[in-house]
């Protein structure tokens, strides 16, 4: 139960905004229970005075009397279920909202150590078993709370030896969910784990198809989906066999006692002790009482069950962002972007070498460096650190001469605009995506961009022109087409500073001769920081850094670098060009 209470306490919070709703539904949870007896009570009085009788001058005041109290209770159930579910709903949103905040702020190596399907497991299947623990819970719990005192009470009201003897076997059902607890905890947790795998193989091989198909990998991939489903099924199955059980050993519990009250009272009505209506009414209230205390031993099982989504949430929400706000960020300036790395020297959380040493070098407003070197050599991750996606573990990166920490992270992503080497296309039209480069943008930005970033002509070409849906890995649009869609989002972003991770990687020589144009309107006026392996632009560049082992080995301009033979010289010279991943674990 430490576990329970634990989890209980980290959500409890988040149902700030609804506890004056949470009141409401104990209240309607309260007269309902109350409904309930009188209704008992009533039907005791019936059986009493008008059918034993055979008295119809008997019936008509308690039958109206049960009528009324039967109405007044279906109202008050009704309010009090759709507030609860409106309640439990609305929790739902909040810890989603606040989980998916959270994710939105790690930085990429959490993403490279989490699969995303168990991520988005956790977001769904894990966020709605916390909210049975927190808002269901409670409300199930008050209301086999009040259902079982009010069906005692009565019950001992009519005769409170008979109701002590029946008494006597309730604890068994809480005794019985105490034992069946850890062993449906640990299937839960198994199968929560498994749904997580599932859904991981399921998003991961539908995101290869190209490649389950060309490499004849589908065998592969089915056996991999049928050993994950397999575990899931496994643990499901243990976690319904151990919940059936319970079950099935409350009902023979139940059982017993209904038998020994009906025996009891069939002793009682021998002896003129007990009416038939009381006898009726006394094994009602028992026949009620047990489900209520059967439920708060379900409960417990299933508050059990639920901290183990708590504890996959709580992994997420532990997690730390690599870079924060500063407390006091400086007041926001026109940035003229001039850049400067001073002794920067980083490494991924994890790996045993830094991928950036002592690294130096400054660019003024409006120039073009070329960032090159061998595959590994710490490139992409110098545009990772400009961008602030990491704090470099020594020296200083500054923007205008201000040290980065010292600005507010929407501020500095809002005058360094990064074209990574993915092209990153979001579900939506092509004016969707253009536009989330500078939400609020007019439809005449819109278009300027794509025309600067030579798009316009093929996407007014299209049947739906700007209004075409385009999602990512969609086959309707070449590469070529995609990038250029990306470049207008760029110059609709219009920053200062400009990071290009590979901007032709992944395209054929034509799509890459298309994309120069547009390029080189992007980059104009801007302080632009290129970092490729293409050195097609290179002669264009004010000066080239070249990287090798983290350390920057070489720097000069094109013509000077070529005829000095050395790192450089072998890069521009003839072979096969590769390309990086945007954040690599190292490097």
């Amino acid at each position: 139960m430490r576990e329970v209470r634990t989890a209980f306490r980290r959500f409890w919070p988040l149902t700030c905004g609804d506890r004056r709703w949470l009141v409401v539904i104990v209240a309607c949870v309260v007269v309902s229970a109350l409904a309930e007896t009188a209704s008992i009570l009533l039907f005791a009085e019936l059986t009493d005075h008008a059918l034993k009788a055979g008295s119809l001058s008997a019936f008509w005041g308690p039958a109206a009397a049960w009528l009324g109290v039967a109405v007044l209770g279906a109202l008050v159930g009704y309010l009090g279920n759709s507030l609860a579910t409106w309640t439990a709903e609305r929790f739902v949103l909040r810890l989603r909202a606040k989980v998916f905040r959270h994710v939105q702020d790690l930085p990429p190596h959490f993403f490279q150590q989490h699969r995303r399907g168990d991520l988005v497991e956790r977001l769904t299947g894990d966020v709605e078993a916390i909210e049975e623990m927190v808002v269901s819970g409670v409300v199930g719990t008050v209301a086999a709370v009040f259902s079982a005192v009010f069906y005692s009470a009565a019950a001992l009201c009519l005769r409170w030896d008979l109701a002590l003897a029946t008494f006597v076997l309730a604890p068994l059902f809480l005794l019985a969910a105490r034992r069946f607890s850890g062993r449906i905890r640990t299937a839960a947790q198994d199968e929560r784990v498994a749904d997580g795998s599932i859904t991981s193989v399921v998003e991961e091989s539908l995101g290869n198809v190209v490649l389950t198909q060309a490499y004849n990998r589908r065998r592969a991939e089915e056996k991999l989906l049928d050993r994950e489903a397999r575990a899931w099924m496994k643990a499901s199955v243990r976690g319904a066999r151990l919940g059936e059980m319970y079950e099935q050993f409350v009902e023979v519990v139940e059982t017993i006692c209904v038998l020994t009250v009906i025996g009891l009272g069939v002793w009682e009505i021998s002896a003129g002790r007990m009416t038939l209506g009381q006898l009726l009414a006394f094994a009602a209230f028992i026949g009620y009482l047990y489900p209520p205390v059967r439920n708060l031993g379900r409960l417990g099982l299933t508050l059990t069950a639920a901290t183990a989504g708590a504890q996959r949430l709580g992994e997420i929400l532990d997690a730390e962002p690599a870079v924060t706000d500063p407390a006091d960020p400086v007041a926001q300036w026109p940035v003229r972007g001039r850049v400067g790395f001073h002794g920067v020297t980083f490494g991924y959380p994890g790996s045993a070498r830094e991928s950036v040493k002592d690294l130096t070098f400054t660019v003024g407003p409006g120039e073009l460096i070329v960032v090159t070197g061998p595959s590994g050599a710490g490139k992409s991750t110098t545009a990772g650190l400009l961008t602030r996606f990491y704090d470099p573990a020594a020296g200083v990166i500054t923007l205008d001469g201000v040290p980065l920490p010292h600005l507010g992270l929407e501020f500095l992503r809002e005058n360094v605009a990064l074209l990574p080497q993915e092209t990153l296309i979001l579900n939506g039209t092509i004016r969707e995506n253009i536009a989330c480069g500078r939400p609020g943008a007019s439809e005449a930005d819109i278009e300027q961009a794509a025309r600067a970033a030579a798009a316009h002509d093929f996407i007014t070409a299209l049947p739906e022109a700007y209004d075409t849906p385009v999602a990512p890995g969609a086959a309707a649009l070449s590469g070529g087409q995609l990038k250029r869609i990306t470049i207008a989002r760029a110059m609709l972003r219009a920053a200062p500073v400009l990071v290009l991770d590979e901007p032709t990687a992944g395209l054929d020589a034509v799509a890459a001769r298309q994309i120069v144009q547009p390029l080189r309107r992007l980059m104009s006026g801007r302080t632009t920081i290129m970092i490729t392996h293409d050195l097609s632009l290179a002669p264009d560049a004010d000066r080239v850094l070249v990287m090798d082992g983290g350390q920057l080995v070489e720097t000069g301009t094109h013509a000077e670098l070529v005829g000095r033979g050395g790192v450089y010289a072998g890069l521009a010279g003839p072979g096969p060009q590769d390309t990086l991943v945007l954040f690599p674990t190292s490097g």
